[in-house]
């Protein structure tokens, strides 16, 4: 994401040479299918790729969906519609061979895989990386609430199709997106489909994974702002690393393949 070039580049630098070497075992995970969900202003694979190939290597079948928060897209669907995204990947998945699927986002992404496990039955695991994009946080809805005022505004005049710009918001740093109210309001709206605590709430006993670095904003939120909401299965785990908001999928990739093959 444009915003976070340097930073990001110096981040990935420090994991490069603090985090151990990914385990290269093969057949682990055969029969395991991967989603992989990147974050906000991302792109298939962003802040991934260590993940991804330690995942393939342990014989995992892995997809990466570009969603409509990418670099390139945002945001031109709403937050359901990316449900119906993730369902295609998910076939994807099982075309492939995949028997188990598991979930793995990160930031927005992390958001999205805990909304699809709060909407689809059948899913192995969800993994939670650094989650990130908290409609219903302060800062977030400091940021929005004129904003949103103005979609639902636009939504009942008809106008919910007109895009147009909207203030965002990741990791602190403020911006401006291009954005229908539609779209907007189901990103954004603290009562809407996006808020995490929600939908973890509404997710089914299946294994649960966290993962969160010290150095991350939501570090500071705790267990109990949504990990223990989801976490209705015994193998569930929250797991806290050396790490912040961009490094923890790459610092991550061992716990996360680790965690997987003990299901």
């Amino acid at each position: 994401m444009r915003p976070f070039a340097p930073l990001t580049a110096l981040l990935l630098l420090v994991a490069l040479l603090a985090a151990p070497p990914a385990r290269a075992q093969s057949g682990d995970l055969v029969g395991f299918g991967v989603v992989l969900l990147h974050g906000k202003g991302g792109a298939p694979g962003a802040m991934m790729e260590g993940l991804e190939e330690s995942l393939q290597k342990a014989g995992a079948i892995v997809e990466s969906p570009e969603l409509p928060w990418s670099h390139n897209r945002i945001y031109d669907a709403t937050y359901e519609q990316a449900m119906a995204e993730i369902d295609l990947a998910v076939q994807k998945a099982r075309w492939r061979g995949a028997k188990r699927i598991a979930i793995v986002g990160h930031s927005l992404g992390a958001n999205a895989a805990i909304g699809y496990a709060a909407r689809r039955d059948g899913l192995a695991a969800v993994v939670a990386l650094a989650p990130g994009h908290l409609p219903e946080a302060w800062a977030l809805r400091l940021r929005t609430k004129g904003a949103i005022a103005k979609a639902k505004e636009m939504i009942a005049e008809g106008k919910g199709d007109v895009r147009m710009s909207f203030p965002d918001l990741a990791q602190g740093i403020p911006f401006q997106v291009k954005a229908t109210p539609n779209v907007y309001l189901s990103m954004f709206d603290p009562d809407g489909p996006a808020p995490i605590p929600k939908n973890a709430a509404l997710m089914p006993a299946i294994p649960f994974l966290w993962v969160v670095g010290m150095a991350d904003p939501i570090f500071f939120h705790g267990r109990d702002y949504a990990f223990e909401l989801a976490a209705k299965n015994p193998k569930s785990k929250y797991v806290v690393i050396a790490g912040a908001h961009l490094t923890t999928p790459f610092q991550a990739r061992s716990t996360v393949v680790e965690w997987l093959k003990s299901l």
